[in-house]
């Protein structure tokens, strides 16, 4: 079977569609999930190659989802309603991922931080700062974003930083940014900021539980890296 073939001529058990229904979504691949969502390739390339193509140009599903419509319609036969399809079904992948994690999630430890705001930051192409709000339990109160700033840096005012714990009488915040550079470990900045919410947080009675860096090789812990 050769992918550039139309896939209207290929085997009915090789099709994404039919494949899908007979063997279930996790046998596809991640070309044939996008070539589903292309509903077809170009002429002379089937969705299955023309979605091979876009992935590699990619790099990963993270890098893929942090593109814009102009990286999809550089493909011939992706015009502006495919490249919307595309973006709108990654966008929607991303908020799947993200939405079970932010409600009344028991926050345990480092991962259980990382994993309630990670979907949310770690596709961005700009910093944001964000905290969770906890309540006694160590369960999640709320996500509150603080700032969005620029590429390698976000501009943090303490006083927005701790007025909605102070609204909602919270009494243990997480802080969170992203690295979209790719690095999860710390600056400078980063640990002059950290130490000096910290320090804030303790005048207001407001434990600052960590501090987590979001990043596409994973993340940082203030905390099991003994800086908190």
């Amino acid at each position: 079977m050769s992918d550039l073939k139309s896939i209207k001529s290929w085997a009915e058990e090789d099709r994404p569609r039919e494949k899908l229904a007979l063997k279930g979504k996790e046998s596809l691949s991640n070309a044939e999930l996008l070539a589903i969502i292309m509903g077809s390739g170009s002429r002379g390339e089937s969705a299955v190659s023309l979605a091979k193509s876009i992935l590699k140009k990619a790099g990963t599903l993270h890098d893929l989802g942090r593109k814009d419509l102009a990286f999809f319609t550089e493909f011939k036969g992706i015009g502006e309603a495919k490249a919307i399809s595309i973006t709108a079904a990654l966008e929607l992948g991303r908020r799947r991922q993200s939405e079970p994690l932010s409600e009344k999630k028991k926050i345990l430890n480092s991962q259980d931080a990382y994993d309630v705001l990670a979907a949310q930051l770690v596709d961005l192409n700009h910093e944001e700062f964000w905290i969770v709000l906890l309540n006694n339990q160590a369960r999640v109160k709320s996500t509150e974003r603080i700032s969005s700033g620029g590429v390698s840096q976000v501009l943090i005012d303490a006083k927005m930083v701790f007025r909605a714990p102070i609204a909602q009488l919270a009494t243990r915040i997480i802080l969170y940014h992203n690295h979209p550079s790719g690095s999860s470990q710390p600056s400078q900045h980063d640990i002059l900021l950290t130490q000096k919410l910290v320090s804030a947080g303790k005048h207001l009675d407001i434990s600052v539980e960590d501090h987590i860096i979001i990043s596409q090789d994973g993340y940082y812990s203030f905390r099991d890296e003994g800086l908190i």
